[in-house]
C-alpha cells in the first residue's frame, strides 16, 4: 500500500506561481489573488434557468460574491483578477452520483481518473463502495486540493451476509474478513444497529449504501439509524428480496439503477443479488400501475433516482460486441426500455441525478459522465438544461451540499466550468470544455495530457 500511495503521488499537479492573467493560464498559483472577476460569460446556472448573456461573475476566497449583467460592471479595484471568459458558458461544476474509485486497494489508476474528471469539469463525485482506506486518502487530498480531482464523497456499505460471497467486497476488504469491516458490514435481524451505524460514520462515509441480501424489515432498520445518526442513506433501487416499494417506503435518500424497477412487478423478488431471474422488460409496461406507485411514492418523499441509463447501453455494445454463434441472447435490460422508464419517472415529478456506474477506457479524453448526460438528452428526451440540472443541483442535493454548491448563485462554492460552445443546445458541447474552476481554483483543459500509465 506504502508503494502505491508513493507512485499516486507521482501524480500530484505541480504549484506554480504563474504571472498569466488569461482565461488559459498555466498551473495554479500559490498566490493567487483573493478577489477574481470572470467578465463577458453566458450564463447556465444549473436551477433550469434559461441562459443569461454578457454577464460578470465575481470570486472572493473560492466562494461566488456576485453576478451581475456586463453593462452594469464597474471598473474592478487594481489588485483584482480579471479572466476574460470571451463569450463562452459558464455552467456549474459537474457532479457525478454513481463511481467506483477503489474497488480494488491494489489499483493505481484512481488519481488518474480523478484528474481526468477534474480537467472535464466533473468538480464533486459519489464513490458507491470500495477500499475505505483507500477512499478516505482521496477524498482528503482532494479537499485540500494536494491531488487534482473532484471532491470525493463515498459510502459504508451494509448487505446481507450472503452478499459477502461476492468478490467485489471480498477485494475492498482485501487483508480483513469481507461483511466484518466498518466500511463493508454484514448485517441481520440480531445486529445493533445503532452500533454498525456508528462503525460506519466512523469511517467518515457520507451515507451508507443498502446494497443487497436484506429484508425490508432490515432496510427499514437502517435507514432510521442512518438518519438519526445524520447520515445519508442510499440503496439499490431493488435490494433483493426487498422490493423497489419497500426500498423507498424505508425512507432512503436516493435509489440506483431504475431498470430494477421491474421487479416491483414480480410476485415474489429473488432472495439474492446473484440470481438467474431475468426480468421481462419487454412485456413490461414503464406505466405500469405498480411503477408509477413507487414513482409517486418517490416524489412525495423525495427519493432522487440515480438512473444510470447508458450503463444498460453500455451492457448491450459489450454484449454485442462478445457475441458468437454458441452465446445466450442478451437477457439485460434494453437501453429503450430504460430510457422509457426514466422518462415516466421524469413525467411523474421524480428529480433524477447522473450517475454513470462505469470508466470511460484509459484512452478516452471525456468522463464517463459525458455519456450519461448526452444519453438523457438524446434517447430519454430531456432537455439539455434539465440534464445540467440533474448533473449539478440535483446531484449536490444527492451529496447533501445543495446549501453550498450545485449551481451558480451569489454564496455558493466557485465550482464552474467553461466551454467554448453552447450545451443549452446540444449536450455533445460538453466536449469543449476550455476550464475548470474548482472552489475558485482554475484548472485549463490544456494542462490535461491524458489518463497516465505506471
Amino acid at each position: 500500500m506504502l508503494r502505491t500511495l508513493l507512485r499516486w503521488r507521482a501524480y500530484r499537479p505541480l504549484l506554480l506561481v504563474s504571472a498569466c492573467v488569461g482565461l488559459l493560464s498555466g498551473a495554479r498559483a500559490a498566490d493567487a489573488a483573493r478577489v477574481q472577476l470572470y467578465t463577458n460569460l453566458n450564463l447556465i446556472d444549473g436551477t433550469g434557468a434559461a441562459v443569461r448573456r454578457d454577464m460578470a461573475l465575481w470570486v472572493e476566497d473560492g466562494v461566488i460574491r456576485a453576478i451581475e449583467p456586463m453593462h452594469a460592471l464597474a471598473n474592478p479595484d487594481a489588485g483584482v483578477e480579471v479572466i476574460d471568459g470571451e463569450g463562452r458558458y459558464a455552467i456549474p461544476g459537474l457532479i457525478d452520483t454513481h463511481v467506483h474509485m477503489a474497488t480494488s486497494p491494489e489499483d493505481e489508476q484512481p488519481l488518474a481518473l480523478l484528474e481526468r474528471q477534474l480537467y472535464s469539469g466533473i468538480t464533486s463525485v459519489r464513490d458507491m463502495a470500495g477500499d475505505v482506506r483507500v477512499l478516505s486518502g482521496l477524498a482528503r487530498d482532494t479537499r485540500l486540493g494536494r491531488i487534482a480531482g473532484p471532491d470525493l464523497y463515498y459510502v459504508a456499505l451494509m448487505a446481507g451476509e450472503s452478499f459477502f460471497d461476492d468478490p467485489r467486497p471480498a477485494s475492498s476488504a482485501r487483508g480483513e474478513t469481507p461483511g466484518a469491516v466498518p466500511w463493508m458490514q454484514a448485517i441481520d435481524a440480531d445486529t445493533d444497529m445503532p452500533q454498525a451505524v456508528a462503525l460506519a460514520r466512523g469511517t467518515w462515509a457520507t451515507g451508507i449504501k443498502i446494497y443487497a441480501d436484506l429484508p425490508a424489515t432490515d432496510v427499514r432498520r437502517i435507514t432510521a439509524e442512518g438518519h438519526r445518526q445524520g447520515m445519508k442513506v442510499w440503496a439499490h433501487s431493488t435490494v433483493f428480496p426487498a422490493s423497489p416499494g419497500e426500498v423507498v417506503e424505508a425512507g432512503v435518500d436516493t435509489i440506483s439503477h431504475v431498470c430494477r424497477l421491474v421487479f416491483e412487478t414480480v410476485a415474489i423478488p429473488p432472495a439474492n443479488y446473484d440470481h438467474d431471474m431475468a426480468p421481462d422488460y419487454a412485456g413490461t409496461d414503464p406505466a405500469d400501475p405498480r411503477i408509477v406507485a413507487v414513482l409517486e411514492a418517490m416524489r412525495e418523499r423525495g427519493t432522487v433516482l440515480d438512473a444510470t441509463v447508458a450503463l444498460y447501453a453500455r451492457a448491450l455494445a459489450r454484449a454485442e460486441a462478445e457475441a458468437s454463434a454458441e452465446s445466450e441472447p442478451y437477457r439485460g435490460c434494453p437501453p429503450a426500455f430504460a430510457a422509457a422508464l426514466t422518462r415516466e419517472a421524469l413525467d411523474r415529478g421524480v428529480a433524477v441525478s447522473t450517475g454513470s456506474d462505469f470508466v470511460a477506457p484509459a484512452d478516452s479524453p471525456w468522463p464517463a459522465l459525458f455519456e450519461e448526460m448526452v444519453f438523457l438528452q438524446r434517447e430519454v428526451g430531456m432537455e439539455p438544461l434539465q440534464v445540467i440540472r440533474a448533473a449539478t443541483l440535483v446531484g449536490a442535493r444527492v451529496l447533501g451540499i445543495d446549501e453550498s454548491a450545485g449551481s451558480l448563485e451569489v454564496g455558493k462554492r466557485a465550482d464552474l466550468v467553461l466551454l467554448d460552445r453552447d450545451p443549452s443546445r446540444d449536450l455533445d458541447n460538453l466536449h469543449s470544455v476550455s476550464l475548470t474552476v474548482k472552489a475558485g481554483e482554475r484548472y485549463p483543459r490544456t494542462d490535461f495530457h491524458g489518463v497516465r500509465h505506471d
